[in-house]
């Protein structure tokens, strides 16, 4: 306990040690950070400044705007002051709050992307119900829920880590505090809790994943029975911003999170880390900038590009 209690910063690793990198590091993710930024802010003002986009998926996807602009400002800006610097310290509270507000924000972005897969099984398999089913009530009521359960989810995580005693030193290896990086500094005896925890969370995503399989597989097969192919195509092309979306976040955390474990950090735990934390936010206002095309149009209303 003495380790853990007088343990007043961690030390997190960086990309490179030549100062060089390190400043190119900075650009590398400054430009990306921004990137995700302007895409994301441009989303949330489209879809909030113009009233032709008021449909519940619109409602849905300023939520995801939000997490995703929030899940890569936790991350992001702090290595890249690190390289700036050339320190790889973060304080223990700052450990403790990155932690904490990524698997918040990752937690509810899955939630979010499955009331997501509701709602298009809704608009499709169930039409003549969807303004009753989701009206403005019970959208505020899902989306309220993907945030409260991401919260839940993450003070399950954060509490349980961080309860840990750290005996291993205080080297991440990671280029921000993650659970399964701090793992590796912890007391084996502490170890079994963490694991039903996570045990618990795996159950907990297979849940959200088979529900958006399940509805999408109940949506093509309403889609097969449209007998018009422009209809069948329209109705796809509503449901393949957030089909691709998901593939994107799924496959990138699946990546990240299933490879196997080794006691050293690689170079590949890094690149996992960047694509799982860092491409679905920056990645998913070009994809629905670039499929939908109510989008496009709003944002050509918003910038006044014709």
């Amino acid at each position: 306990m003495s380790n853990r209690t007088t343990m007043t910063e961690f030390l997190l690793m960086g990309f490179s040690e030549v100062r060089e990198l390190q400043i190119l590091h900075f650009v590398v993710f400054l430009v990306i950070y921004l990137a995700a930024l302007i895409g994301n802010l441009l989303i949330f003002m489209a879809i909030v400044f113009d009233h032709h986009l008021q449909a519940p998926m619109y409602f849905f996807l300023i939520n995801l705007s939000v997490l995703d602009l929030g899940s890569i400002s936790v991350t992001v800006p702090k290595s890249m002051a690190n390289s700036l610097m050339n320190t790889k310290s973060i304080s223990y509270a700052g450990c403790v709050a990155q932690v904490f507000f990524f698997v918040f924000l990752v937690g509810a972005d899955f939630s979010l992307l499955t009331v997501m897969a509701y709602d298009r099984y809704v608009a499709i398999c169930q039409p003549l119900h969807y303004d009753r089913m989701m009206n403005i009530r019970a959208c505020v009521k899902m989306a309220a829920g993907a945030w409260v359960s991401g919260i839940l989810y993450s003070v399950l995580h954060t509490g349980n880590a961080f309860a840990l005693t750290f005996c291993g030193g205080n080297i991440v290896g990671q280029f921000f505090c993650e659970i399964p990086q701090l793992l590796k500094l912890a007391c084996s005896d502490s170890y079994l809790s963490e694991t039903g925890v996570l045990a618990f969370s795996v159950c907990l995503v297979l849940g959200c994943f088979v529900f958006i399989i399940v509805s999408y597989v109940q949506i093509f097969k309403s889609v097969l029975r449209i007998p018009s192919k422009q209809g069948r195509k329209k109705a796809l092309s509503t449901c393949l911003p957030h089909l691709t979306v998901v593939s994107l976040f799924v496959c990138t955390g699946a990546f990240a999170y299933l490879k196997p474990t080794s006691s050293s950090t690689s170079a590949l735990d890094l690149v996992m880390a960047v694509l799982h934390s860092v491409l679905p936010p920056i990645m998913n206002p070009i994809i629905y900038s670039m499929r939908n095309r109510d989008i496009k149009a709003a944002l050509r209303r918003l910038t006044g590009y014709r």
